[in-house]
């Protein structure tokens, strides 16, 4: 393996995502540098990337996205970030500004101390949600914005805002930036903490706690892709100020999906479809459906060829990603 000089902060390392990104950067032979709000955290992350990555390259920070505390220790010596942590949501908030405004700041604040440190590139784990959010059914990709005037729920204002005052703030700076924009992240959990939004659906799709399957279908992709690309964002020439679409080019519905785990074995995934009325009826008392409405019904397409072209990006069958997935998750919940 050929060991790299440069070193690397991956905000958000114990979470879906982040974990996935470490694990392709110490595979690399990157040096990685990871932040956590408490560092009791981080045994339990260097311990499940230990089973598929060597981690004599990985230390750990205490940083929070909420605190200008251990932001310039993390920072120091690093070439690059990727700054994956966002605020976990899963149901709408009774307040909006419970997601928004950490997911804003948060970002405001690594990318500005990224930048009083010399980082050459950073990468943002933005959303296809920063991008497709309140619009019309359509083909949409990296030049389109999400509409935050209309109801588009927090989650999708939290991902634009953030994005925005990312770039707003790297235009300042000679600092280079890149964002990547997945879509729904499916594939293998490296940790033990069921948590992130896929996740959690997925496992309530495999333990039966989805009777029934919402009408929604979603650009998908495979987590360890969205790694691949970060790190491919990361040092590739033309990949500097540029957003990249990492998700299926048309959108697969969530019947596929537990279709596909049907057919796996998981018997308790649902089969049939859930009445729009049911859903709007039970959104006026449960934030987790009320969260689903504005993308029920409702199907776009996306233009990923950049992610192609410049990332060189070689996509996982998505069958594969949800079979893994929950059989991953199935072992963890045994």
């Amino acid at each position: 393996m050929n060991k790299h000089k440069e070193r690397v902060l991956v905000t958000g390392i114990t979470g879906y995502i982040g974990e996935h990104c470490a694990a392709e950067l110490l595979r690399q032979g990157y040096e990685v540098v990871g932040t956590v709000r408490s560092l009791s955290k981080a045994k339990a992350t260097k311990d499940a990337l230990s089973r598929v990555a060597p981690v004599d390259q990985l230390s750990f920070v205490e940083a929070d996205l909420l605190s200008d505390t251990g932001w310039g220790e993390a920072m120091k010596g690093c070439e690059f970030v990727l700054h994956v942590a966002s605020p976990f949501w899963l149901k709408e908030p009774a307040d909006e500004n419970e997601i928004i405004s950490p997911a804003v700041q948060g970002t405001r604040r690594v990318v500005a101390a990224a930048q009083r440190a010399g980082v050459k590139r950073l990468v943002l784990t933005s959303s296809i949600f920063a991008i497709i959010a309140g619009k019309d059914t359509g083909r949409y990709g990296p030049s389109d914005w999400s509409d935050t005037n209309t109801n588009i729920g927090a989650y999708a204002k939290s991902k634009t805002f953030a994005e925005h005052a990312a770039w707003d703030l790297a235009k300042e700076g000679n600092m280079e930036m890149t964002v990547i924009n997945p879509g729904a992240v499916f594939g293998p959990s490296l940790g033990f903490a069921l948590e992130g939004q896929s996740v959690t659906m997925m496992t309530k799709m495999i333990t039966g706690k989805i009777p029934l399957i919402p009408d929604m279908s979603m650009g998908m992709v495979d987590v360890r892709d969205v790694a691949k690309l970060h790190v491919a964002a990361m040092t590739t020439k033309g990949a500097a100020g540029k957003r990249f679409v990492a998700c299926t080019a048309e959108p697969i519905e969530m019947a596929t999906v537990a279709q596909v785990l049907r057919e796996a074995g998981f018997t308790r995934a649902p089969s049939k479809k859930a009445p729009t009325f049911l859903l709007k009826f039970i959104a006026l008392f449960d934030p987790e459906a009320r969260g689903m409405l504005p993308f029920i019904g409702w199907k776009a397409s996306f233009d990923n060829s950049a992610t192609f072209e410049i990332l060189n990006w070689k996509p996982t069958p998505m069958d594969t990603s949800f079979r893994e997935m929950a059989a991953s998750i199935s072992k963890q919940i045994r």
